[in-house]
């Protein structure tokens, strides 16, 4: 029995310890996003309850991410952005899925190899060549230079195929002896049942959108098509850092997926789970 409890209270100790080197960061970004700039820092050593207390609290970063620094329109742009990703790359990610179960076709195994390629080649390796045929196509600094490339998400399709390979047979046969087109059958029998992998889904495309940075650094040149993570690094200039300012909105991109994520986690959790690499 002392043995139990004693491998729990380290386990419980060593979940504290992980989760307060997690908090700790978030928890000073936080504070010091309602502190006047001269203050941030001037509470750091020793430390003290100011430390993580504000003496004086103030709203002016926030006032001023949204009526000096555009934070409306960026915010827009960035859900706008990962809104149509999400519903984009469910549909691309689904149906090339279907095709991979369902469907028999030469080469099959080969493609599916290459589709799980581009989720593990770095992205630094396509940028250069993905920026010239983007910016051939003229949609550098466009809503669709920093979407489309992003819609085909090898992740997505395997997380499809790997829970499709879970359905019986019998049920697209069934639908297919019935005379059921294809289309029907991948849209009112085979995706209705995919809901924990659909959510699942959606978090990844919407978390990898959210967070993405290197592409709409690249593709966007005015602050018209600005995203979140673009706009953060304005708050480091030749001249100054406007950490409050950087606080406050790095709270933000930080609090819209976690409140986005934790309705949905069960789901998330559940579709993860389901995807067991079976062949």
């Amino acid at each position: 029995m002392n043995r139990f409890v004693r491998s729990h209270w380290l386990l419980y100790s060593t979940h504290a310890f992980l989760a307060l080197i997690v908090l700790l960061p978030l928890s000073f970004a936080l504070v010091s996003s309602f502190r006047p700039l001269d203050e941030i820092f001037k509470y750091m050593s020793p430390i003290t309850w100011k430390t993580f207390l504000p003496t004086r609290v103030t709203w002016d970063a926030y006032v001023s991410l949204f009526t000096e620094r555009g934070f409306g329109r960026i915010f827009f742009n960035t859900f706008f952005v990962s809104f149509v990703n999400v519903i984009a790359g469910l549909a691309v990610g689904s149906m090339a899925a279907f095709a991979f179960v369902f469907f028999e076709f030469r080469g099959k195994t080969a493609l599916f190899v290459l589709v799980l390629l581009t989720f593990m080649i770095p992205f630094e390796v396509i940028a250069i060549p993905l920026y010239s045929l983007v910016n051939s196509l003229g949609w550098i600094d466009t809503y669709a230079g920093i979407i489309v490339p992003g819609i085909a998400n090898g992740l997505v399709v395997f997380l499809f195929r790997q829970f499709f390979l879970e359905l019986p047979k019998s049920l697209v046969e069934s639908a297919r002896m019935d005379g059921a087109s294809w289309v029907r059958v991948f849209a009112n029998i085979v995706m209705p049942l995919c809901k924990p992998v659909t959510v699942s889904a959606s978090l990844l495309i919407f978390i990898q959108q959210w967070e993405s940075f290197m592409w709409p650094l690249i593709a966007t040149r005015s602050k018209e098509y600005k995203v979140i993570q673009v706009a953060l690094s304005d708050f480091v200039t030749e001249y100054a850092t406007y950490w409050n300012e950087m606080f406050a909105a790095a709270i933000l991109s930080v609090i819209i997926p976690v409140l986005v994520l934790l309705p949905l986690q069960r789901y998330y959790v559940q579709g993860i789970a389901n995807t067991g690499a079976k062949e």
